[in-house]
């Protein structure tokens, strides 16, 4: 009897880590990714969520040292992938998952003006995403912070990723790498 007082404790944290796990099965209902080698996990996916409530994106400029990027509410830089087509996404599956499309559509931040046209495409599964100049929209799970550009000039999943411009155009060509050939990149097999 006396060391029963422990179980109410015991039975709730191990209610909850249950729970944990099981919202951490789909990485992309629960904004969790796999981790990467090196024994690192990836960001959350849902930490770049571009979405607003009522399913719009919000997009708005941000400059960087490398120059003057797009990014989502949060201000996380947005990408595009260079095999897309304007009415199409190459990036599905594991790919989604370190690279999640901006849902929804694409609003300018209040107060601004974008030079390029936005749009959106319906994905395989879907989900509606957004575009700009015919670029179907992305964040990348490497970016921890505002005005990151962890993924511009990566090449994965048989492509290059570049920072999306107000313009359109390529920003500062970074070199072309994969994660897997820099350090603590892990390598996501995609």
């Amino acid at each position: 009897m006396r060391n029963r007082w422990w179980a109410v404790p015991v039975l709730a944290g191990g209610a909850a880590l249950l729970a944990a796990c099981g919202s951490s099965a789909s990485p992309s209902a629960s904004g969790t990714t796999p981790a990467t080698g090196g024994g690192t996990t990836a960001p959350a996916a849902a930490a770049h969520s571009s979405s607003t409530p009522a399913g719009g994106a919000v997009i708005s400029t941000r400059s960087t040292s490398k120059g003057t990027v797009l990014v989502n509410a949060k201000g996380r830089t947005l990408y595009w992938f260079a095999i897309d087509t304007p009415t199409s996404s190459k990036c599905t599956g594991t790919c989604a998952t370190y690279w999640p499309p901006v849902v929804g559509k694409p609003a300018a931040a209040a107060g601004m003006s974008l030079p390029k046209h936005l749009g959106t495409i319906t994905r395989s599964n879907g989900q509606v995403q957004a575009t700009y100049e015919g670029h179907p929209l992305y964040t990348y799970v490497g970016d921890t912070a505002p005005g990151q550009l962890k993924g511009n000039g990566l090449k994965l999943s048989g492509a290059l990723w570049w920072a999306m411009t107000p313009s359109g155009a390529k920003l500062g060509t970074a070199t072309a790498t994969s994660p897997s050939s820099s350090a603590g990149g892990g390598g996501y097999g995609y």
